[in-house]
This record gives structure tokens, C-alpha cells and sequence, in this order.
């Protein structure tokens, strides 16, 4: 059974994000091992304290390497992704090993998809500048820029993530797509 590591852009309790990956998660069902990465301890990235790796860096790149997937779900600000989940990303296109760029990172090779919440724009412009960097980080991508849901003002007001029959189908056939990609 596929593993699948959920990385959230997001670390609001109630983050629309984070009910986005429960809601795929549930879709996903007994189809594959879903966990979501707590990285709340991951220090900014410092190359004065890069080598050796602290604990929580360590604990990070040991989790997506033990997962044959990865699916990143990213809010929107300012028409990007966080800087949160650049930082984590950071860290994980950085090499294990001091000056060993031979040796693939964690994130090279890995079969990733993308999806976001946000406002009217369903978190396109984060989506595809993520889609550019996760590219360029060696990733193998499934759906370029993956699915976005668009949230109204009934999402906004009751803290709820709420989906529409569009958007729910849209990433229903993701979750069918990346299962099928990631095999």
C-alpha cells in the first residue's frame, strides 16, 4: 500500500488547508497510508546551522523519505505559497551529506501533487509557482499545478471549509489520478 505525506502550507488550527487534506485524506480511504508532517519545529533555514541537520530537519527529510508520495496543499498569500513551506521545502532541496550535490535529495524522484484553498483565485498563482519550484527541486509532478477550491464567504464566515460539487470532483479525479501515478 502507497504511503502517502501530506505537507500544509498552513499552521492555523482550523486552516481551510488543513481541512482540505482531511477531506482528500478521507476520499483516499483504505487505498493508501495518508499521514499529514508536523513541521512546526523546523528552525528558518541557516546555512551557519545547516550542518549537522538539528533533530527537527533530521526528523523532516526522514519522513518524506519514507513515503513513496508526497501531496502539498498550500493557501494563497500575496499570490504565492507561504513562506512557511518555502522554508520547508528549503531544507529538503538542500543535500544530507555537507557539499554531496551527487546524491539525490529526499525530494528528488518523488511523486507529488498539489492542491489549495483560497479566496476567489482557488490558489492558482501559489499553485503554480509551487508547480515551478517543486519542478525545479526534482520532484515528479502529477497534474502540473493539481486543483484548487475556490472559497466564498459562507467558508470565510463559519471558519468551514466548504466545497462545491465542481471543486469535490475535480479533486475527487485527482485523488483517483495521483493514486493510479503514484501505483
Amino acid at each position: 500500500m502507497a504511503k502517502i505525506l501530506f505537507i500544509v502550507g498552513s499552521h492555523r488550527q482550523n486552516s481551510f488547508n488543513k481541512q482540505l487534506a482531511n477531506e482528500i485524506i478521507a476520499m483516499i480511504g483504505v487505498r493508501a497510508e495518508c499521514s499529514i508532517l508536523d513541521y512546526t519545529d523546523v528552525p528558518i533555514l541557516n546555512q551557519d546551522e545547516e550542518y549537522p541537520a538539528s533533530e527537527a530537519v533530521a526528523r523532516l527529510r526522514a519522513s518524506v523519505a519514507a513515503v513513496d508520495a508526497l501531496w502539498v496543499i498550500t493557501p494563497e498569500y500575496n499570490a504565492s505559497y507561504p513562506g512557511l513551506l518555502k522554508n520547508v521545502l528549503d531544507w529538503l532541496s538542500r543535500p544530507v551529506v555537507r557539499n554531496d550535490y551527487a546524491t539525490p535529495t529526499v525530494v528528488r524522484g518523488k511523486k507529488t501533487t498539489i492542491s489549495g484553498a483560497a479566496g476567489k483565485s482557488a490558489a492558482v498563482h501559489a499553485r503554480k509557482k509551487l508547480a515551478e519550484l517543486l519542478g525545479f527541486m526534482g520532484a515528479e509532478l502529477f497534474r502540473d499545478e493539481g486543483t484548487g477550491v475556490a472559497l466564498g464567504g459562507e467558508s470565510f464566515g463559519s471558519d468551514k471549509l466548504i466545497i462545491n460539487d465542481e471543486a469535490r470532483k475535480a479533486i475527487q479525479e485527482q485523488v483517483d489520478g495521483f493514486l493510479a501515478f503514484v501505483g
